[in-house]
């Protein structure tokens, strides 16, 4: 793959969630985003507290990894690790749109253990978080994807090179905007 596919990739998830949360998230009222068909399932604005809370990690970390780096060299192809393909991977939908491997957040990124994290502001930090994304996406053109390692959430230890962080980001971005959008078709989903 080209490094400017994975450019791409991620530029057009992350413009398409852009588009998505001004165009209909935007316009749900108070009710709507606190709905939820049972207790054990996310509510929008629980599945959006969620997204805020792995950006605030990613977002953070991608910036100082890139900002530090030494590897100012772009290349033009881009290999992911086995280990960072998987991770990509395992949150990309699949062509139905289907989510073809289910994953338990861990208990500080799951808005039912962490109550905290949903502050009545998910739309407004994701649209801000989503326009970072693109920033950090720009910024990293002027690096070399391979060279540069990015620690994971649940590990400091494992780290995925730039161009596979990237793309687990938007994957995972992309995995539960589309968790939204079915929320959002239930049939009992509260019309105001």
């Amino acid at each position: 793959m080209t490094t400017q596919w994975v450019f791409n990739e991620v530029a057009t998830i992350t413009e398409r969630n852009i588009q998505q949360l001004k165009s209909k998230f935007s316009t749900y009222s108070e009710n709507q985003l606190a709905w939820k068909p049972n207790p054990a399932t996310w509510s929008l604005a629980e599945i959006f507290a969620h997204l805020n809370a792995y950006a605030k990690f990613y977002h953070s970390t991608l910036n100082d990894r890139i900002d530090r780096t030494r590897f100012r060299v772009p290349r033009i192809n881009y290999t992911s690790s086995p280990l960072g393909k998987s991770a990509w991977m395992s949150m990309k939908l699949g062509n139905a749109r289907n989510v073809k491997r289910k994953f338990n957040a861990p208990g500080e990124y799951n808005p039912l253990v962490n109550k905290a994290l949903v502050t009545g502001e998910e739309i407004k930090t994701l649209l801000q978080g989503q326009n970072d994304f693109l920033a950090i996406i720009e910024k990293s053109v002027a690096v070399n994807l391979k060279k540069v390692k990015v620690p994971i959430s649940i590990s400091k230890l494992v780290r995925l090179r730039l161009g596979d962080a990237l793309l687990f980001v938007a994957y995972h971005n992309d995995r539960h905007m589309e968790q939204a959008l079915k929320l959002t078709k239930n049939p009992q989903f509260p019309k105001k």
